[in-house]
């Protein structure tokens, strides 16, 4: 049997319970958005400035507090008196903390949230709500905010983690929207972390902007590449999935500049009632007009965001497109083109396809059913998006036998 190739299985996800990186409590003289380095143990007052000190179950009266960014306590405090930092308290569980995690503590609701954890192979910068583009299907919806000061928190986050990490993703929103400031962004992980490989999601309108994409080019030896999304051959089709008028033109010439200066791209096509049609037609499209594209992505729906109000538009089941995915893995495989099938779990497709196949899901985001448990290629799938729990495939099943096809 060709066994699809994939990361170490998320002993999380296979509990069938996505994964917790967030919680709140009751802030104390916390006065303003704060990044930390998670410590269980005291350390020694040099470091206190980048570190959160972690208290999950009793309060020693004996230690020294001060000079932390802040100190979270798993219980309620009564009665304590000012330590010397900020602290929020009755926060809960806190296991789902680890030491060198980064946290972001927000001062108005108590909020804590996980920016990074050095065990996982899913992080990701988020570095912006807004975008330029609308998409049908965005898992997560735009939002036109101010963010312009955030880009302090990223490179805050950047300075925060400890040994370099072999892949990081940039996402959004839109992250060109950015500009400069992205610029100086990859150039900062460039400098700190110069072998970590960084990919980057965008639609890649403003890549049609010449200049933003010498700028690009001009940090040396960035190990990048970004993966951009075409939903159709023609301009109208794309147009309307992106609900952006203009957007297919402004994305291949965003895509021809990036060939241009060297830059490495991924193209990528969720599957859905709206992009199956012309499938074959889009793929002979790339083939023919962007033979540089060093990887396609072909990817299931995330039943997040804009998929659940337009569920009905775009919904259809992975068992009833599996010969229009086959005839295009076809098409790119046998001309040399590097394809990789994301998000469908392998009983949805026929064996032919498992080598494609790819565990694409985020450990945040990923689980498996109760029904995979006793999966014999369960170890090599990428499950389902937490989101996807109670709608998904009809075709979900365990597998036993010899062969699925």
């Amino acid at each position: 049997m060709d066994e699809p190739r994939g990361c170490k299985s998320n002993p999380i996800a296979e509990s069938g319970v996505g994964m917790k990186l967030w919680t709140h409590g009751i802030p104390v003289d916390l006065n303003e958005r704060s990044l930390g380095r998670v410590v269980f143990r005291p350390v020694s007052a040099s470091e206190r400035k980048d570190c959160i000190r972690v208290v999950p179950t009793e309060v020693s009266v004996n230690e020294d507090f001060r000079g932390y960014v802040a100190v979270l306590f798993g219980g309620k405090v009564d009665g304590l008196p000012r330590i010397g930092s900020p602290f929020l308290h009755s926060l809960g569980q806190l296991d789902f903390l680890a030491e060198n995690h980064v946290i972001l503590l927000s001062p108005e609701n108590g909020f804590v949230r996980v920016l990074y954890r050095p065990e996982s192979h899913s992080n990701a910068i988020f570095v912006t709500e807004r975008c330029n583009s609308d998409c049908l299907m965005c898992s997560q919806p735009p939002k036109a905010i101010n963010d312009e000061g955030l880009i302090e928190e990223h490179i805050r986050l950047i300075d925060l983690i400890q040994s370099a990490p072999e892949m990081l993703g940039i996402t959004g929103g839109e992250p060109t929207l950015l500009k400069d400031r992205l610029i100086r962004l990859l150039q900062h992980i460039r400098e700190k972390f110069p072998d970590t490989f960084i990919r980057m999601l965008s639609n890649g309108r403003m890549f049609a902007y010449e200049d933003m994409v010498q700028e690009l080019a001009a940090i040396e030896h960035l190990n990048l590449i970004t993966a951009i999304p075409l939903y159709s051959d023609n301009a109208p089709e794309h147009d309307y999935i992106v609900q952006a008028k203009g957007a297919f033109d402004q994305t291949l010439q965003g895509l021809y500049n990036m060939a241009k200066y060297g830059l490495g791209v991924e193209i990528r096509i969720v599957l859905h009632r709206l992009t199956l049609p012309r499938l074959i037609h889009l793929a002979e499209f790339i083939y023919r007009n962007l033979p540089f594209v060093r990887h396609v992505a072909l990817m299931g729906l995330e039943n997040m965001g804009y998929v659940k109000k337009n569920w009905e538009l775009l919904w259809i089941d992975p068992i009833d497109y599996r010969r229009e995915l086959e005839n295009v893995i076809r098409f790119f495989h046998y001309r040399c083109l590097n394809v990789s099938i994301y998000n469908l779990p392998l009983c949805v497709l026929p064996e032919n396809l498992w080598s494609f196949a790819r565990q694409s899901i985020s450990d945040f985001k990923n689980i498996y059913l109760d029904e995979c448990q006793a999966c014999r290629v369960r170890s090599h799938c990428t499950g389902l998006f937490q989101s996807s729990e109670t709608r998904h495939s009809r075709g979900i099943h365990a597998l036993q036998s010899v062969t699925n096809k």
